[in-house]
């Protein structure tokens, strides 16, 4: 068998090969990373929040308040968006750190968009959720504990996802600062089969509930409503025109 000659083609392939270990795995993405410390939360924008989710005989209700504040203690923004749609007929509240809660839904929206475009089909919202929970327990999204929301074939859904990748799914459910505030009145006035807009009232009530007395919560609410067509998403900073 004849040697390779020095710097051939085939002695060139050769010694790149031997720098890699396995030139044949595939190369697969990586979640985003920061040095950022738990310590270094406390001087971040946080939303505070009260976010609330309900499954109803129409779809889902996903209700959030609009404030954002600086440890607690300074309300730096009146009107943040909290509810956003990553999906076709799915939603992701913002709880926690907003840098944090805006990279996670940027991510989730990113493999929604990248499962649709293989596969043909929309993913399912229970898969999506066990996405959201691998992320939210291996990634760099600090102290996030969104509520998904969704409808697909199997019908509607709503989730808790807790800061340590946690997934569990309720007829409805609370995250943030004011959510024991919210609980008390959702407790009373949830009801099988609710409609859309019965939901939307009990939820945009629970928000203001959590407003009046938790400080992270306030200056209005924004409204999703999810059905199998779509979701649609409107802000309230009156919360009479919504009750």
């Amino acid at each position: 068998m004849r040697t390779p000659t020095h710097d051939s083609e085939f002695s060139r392939t050769v010694d790149q090969l031997a720098s890699d270990p396995n030139p044949y795995e595939p190369e697969v993405g990586s979640l985003p990373r920061n040095n950022v410390t738990r310590a270094d939360l406390d001087n971040v924008n946080k939303t505070g929040t009260t976010t609330i989710g309900i499954t109803t005989a129409d779809g889902v209700v996903i209700a959030t308040d609009m404030r954002a504040s600086l440890g607690g203690r300074f309300v730096s923004n009146k009107n943040v968006q909290k509810v956003e749609q990553i999906h076709p007929t799915a939603a992701l509240t913002m709880v926690g750190s907003v840098g944090g809660a805006q990279s996670f839904i940027s991510t989730l929206r990113a493999e929604v968009n990248l499962f649709e475009a293989r596969r043909g089909e929309d993913m399912s919202i229970d898969s999506l959720a066990t996405l959201a929970g691998n992320f939210a327990r291996g990634g760099p999204f600090f102290a996030i504990h969104p509520i998904l929301g969704g409808v697909d074939d199997e019908g509607s859904h709503v989730y808790s996802i807790d800061p340590a990748g946690g997934v569990m799914e309720d007829d409805y459910t609370v995250t943030g600062s004011g959510m024991q505030l919210a609980y008390g009145h959702l407790e009373q006035a949830y009801e099988d089969d609710l409609s859309n807009d019965e939901a939307t009232t009990i939820a945009a009530r629970g928000i203001k509930s959590a407003a009046e007395r938790d400080t992270g919560s306030g200056n209005g609410v924004f409204l999703c409503e999810i059905t199998d067509e779509g979701v649609d998403i409107h802000g309230h900073h009156d919360f009479d025109d919504v009750i």
